[in-house]
């Protein structure tokens, strides 16, 4: 969206928050690490923004915690809702089918690199059992495998229930906070096989809405902001 919307100059404060199901593969100005706190993402958020804006561009906002964006939007230091106006718009995509993609994730992650994707995981706490099995040189290899296969069950069950609460605070956000969100349904994309398909998909379901969505808000005459909310 970056590459559409900022190849022309605004001379007006605005942000585009995106929340939400989003695709890889986009450039970041900040790069959080696990310890990378809502207050971290605030302050560093803050300087970033008004960089871009000098150069009189759009920023863009993408969080898949919507933790984050609250704490940039609603601090009442930064003010920011009172100095921007902001456009949130919400990618979202049917539950069953969500949870159909995290459960393919998690056994790609095994799948494609065994030892590499378990040990990258080595922060999950699901995960804690079986690598102090798997030192144990008294473990026979079917006792390990049935706790990896509990461990990898508990990391799907848990990523669902994660995903539920980011929902959960979407919705919030909006009766408590009365965002106006623009509703974005992807779940035509994640149903796709091919990745031709999957890229025409997103093209004509996520990324031209998007694109309508922001330019229509750009034509304002007041200083606003983007945020994609996750």
């Amino acid at each position: 969206m970056n590459t559409f919307i900022n190849n022309e100059v605004f001379n007006k404060k605005k942000v585009t928050f995106i929340m939400g199901a989003t695709r890889t593969g986009q450039s970041r100005e900040i790069e959080p690490d696990s310890h990378f706190t809502a207050e971290d993402f605030y302050l560093q958020a803050i300087v970033y923004i008004e960089k871009i804006l000098k150069n009189q561009l759009v920023p863009i906002i993408v969080e898949r915690s919507n933790s984050y964006i609250e704490k940039l939007v609603e601090d009442y230091v930064f003010m920011f809702k009172y100095k921007y106006d902001s456009c949130f718009i919400w990618i979202d995509v049917e539950q069953s089918v969500l949870n159909r993609r995290v459960d393919m994730r998690v056994d790609q992650m095994v799948k494609e690199d065994y030892t590499n994707g378990i040990r990258r995981s080595i922060d999950v706490p699901e995960m804690d059992k079986y690598l102090r099995e798997e030192t144990n040189i008294d473990g026979d290899d079917e006792s390990k495998q049935m706790i990896l296969q509990a461990s990898i069950s508990s990391i799907k069950r848990n990523t669902r229930m994660l995903i539920c609460n980011e929902l959960d605070k979407i919705q919030r956000l909006i009766s408590e906070t009365i965002w106006s969100l623009h509703h974005i349904i992807a779940t035509d994309v994640c149903k796709e096989d091919t990745e031709e398909e999957h890229d025409e998909a997103w093209t004509n379901t996520v990324l031209q809405p998007c694109l309508d969505i922001v330019k229509r808000f750009l034509k304002n005459d007041h200083n606003n902001i983007i945020i994609e909310c996750m």
